[in-house]
C-alpha cells in the first residue's frame, strides 16, 4: 500500500460537535475495531503499512484525521484541542459505529491522546499500542513551564506556546521543504543547534540523512498541510498546560494491557517510570529514529498484529 490510491477513500463523519475524515478499511470484520491516532505533523495515511495487515487479522480499521488534520474540521479557537476534545472524538467514533470499546494505536501526539482516552475514558479502551511517546508523568509544574525551565524559550514545544503564530508562519510558507526534511532516518549526529528546529528544519535548503518514504507519498502530506496550513495541528501544542490542569483529579494509573514500541534513535527519551503508571506494559525496541510507522513499516505491522493476538479480549 504505497500509493494514496491504495488507501482507502474518505468518509466525513459527524463526531463531538465536528466532522472528522476518515479512513475505513475491513468493515466485514464489523465487530473487532480498532482505531488508529496519528501524530504531528502526520496524517491517518502515516497507518497506511498497517491498515491491510490489521484487516488480515480480522480487524474493522478506523483511521481519522484528527481534528485539524486534512479533510477533518479545524475550529479556530486554540481551547478546541484540549485533551477533553481530542479524545472525546475518538469516544464519538467508537458511538458512530456502535462499538462499546476497542484497542486504540497510537503514534507520537496519536500516542498522547490514547494515554489520555485510557485516563479520562477507560471503559472505552480495550488495549493500548503506543509508538515513540511513552506514557508523560504529570508533576508538580505544567508542562509547558517544566519544559522552559529545562530546555529554554526556543526548545519549539514552548516557541510554539509563546510565541503563536511566528513558527505557523515560517511553516506556511515552507511546506514542502519542512516535511521532506523533517520525514527522515538515519541522520547523522550533529551537536545541538541555537534556535528554535522546526523554523530551522523548514529553512534548510539541504536535508539530512535518508527520506523515510517516497516522493508520492510525501506528497499526500505536502498536499494536505499545503491547504489547511499548520496552526490548527500546532495548537494540540498550545493546550498542553490546560491537558495538565484537565488531569489533575484523573486517577494517573493505566489499567490496560499496553503495547510500547520506542525507536532507539529517537530523539523522545524512554521513559524510567512508565511501567508505575501503566504496570501491565510491554515494551519492544526497534532500530529506529522517530517515525517508526514508516522507517520500520513490517517490523512494526508484526509487533502489532502478534501483540493484539494475544491481548485483545474485545
Amino acid at each position: 500500500m504505497n500509493a494514496a490510491s491504495d488507501f482507502p477513500e474518505p468518509t466525513r463523519i459527524p463526531v463531538n460537535g465536528i466532522e472528522l475524515e476518515v479512513f475505513e478499511a475491513g468493515r466485514e470484520n464489523a465487530g473487532r475495531p480498532v482505531v488508529l491516532a496519528h501524530g504531528w505533523p502526520e496524517l491517518a495515511y502515516t497507518w497506511r503499512h498497517q491498515v491491510p495487515a490489521l484487516v488480515a487479522a480480522g480487524y474493522h480499521v478506523i483511521v481519522p484525521n484528527q481534528r485539524g488534520y486534512g479533510g477533518s474540521s479545524r475550529p479556530a479557537e486554540v481551547e478546541a484541542y484540549d485533551i477533553e476534545h481530542l479524545t472525546g472524538d475518538l469516544v464519538g467514533l467508537l458511538d458512530h459505529y456502535g462499538y462499546e470499546k476497542a484497542p486504540f494505536i497510537g503514534h507520537d501526539w496519536g500516542a498522547m491522546v490514547v494515554w489520555g482516552l485510557a485516563l479520562l475514558h477507560p471503559e472505552r479502551v480495550s488495549t493500548v499500542v503506543n509508538l515513540s511517546l511513552p506514557y508523560q508523568e504529570r508533576g508538580e509544574l505544567p508542562w509547558i513551564e517544566l519544559l522552559e525551565a529545562v530546555l529554554g524559550p526556543d526548545y519549539y514545544f514552548v516557541h510554539f506556546n509563546r510565541q503563536p503564530g511566528v513558527a505557523d508562519a515560517v511553516l506556511d510558507a515552507n511546506t514542502r521543504q519542512f516535511l521532506r526534511n523533517l520525514f527522515r532516518k538515519n541522520e547523522p549526529v550533529v551537536p545541538p543547534q541555537p534556535g528554535m528546529a522546526m523554523i530551522a528544519l523548514a529553512l534548510a535548503e539541504e536535508a539530512l540523512g535518508e527520506p523515510t518514504m517516497s516522493e508520492s507519498e510525501l506528497e499526500v502530506f505536502v498536499s494536505a498541510f499545503e491547504a489547511t496550513g499548520f496552526t490548527s495541528s500546532i495548537n494540540w501544542y498550545r493546550n498542553l498546560d490546560r491537558n495538565w490542569r484537565l488531569l489533575a483529579e484523573v486517577d494517573p494509573i493505566i489499567t490496560q494491557p499496553a503495547l510500547m514500541i520506542y525507536g532507539d534513535r529517537d530523539v523522545v527519551q524512554q521513559s524510567p517510570t512508565l511501567a508505575r503508571f501503566v504496570p501491565r506494559v510491554e515494551v519492544a525496541t526497534l532500530e529506529a529514529g522517530h517515525w517508526i510507522p514508516e522507517e520500520r513499516p513490517h517490523e512494526v505491522t508484526e509487533l502489532i498484529v502478534g501483540w493484539l493476538a494475544k491481548h485483545d479480549v474485545a
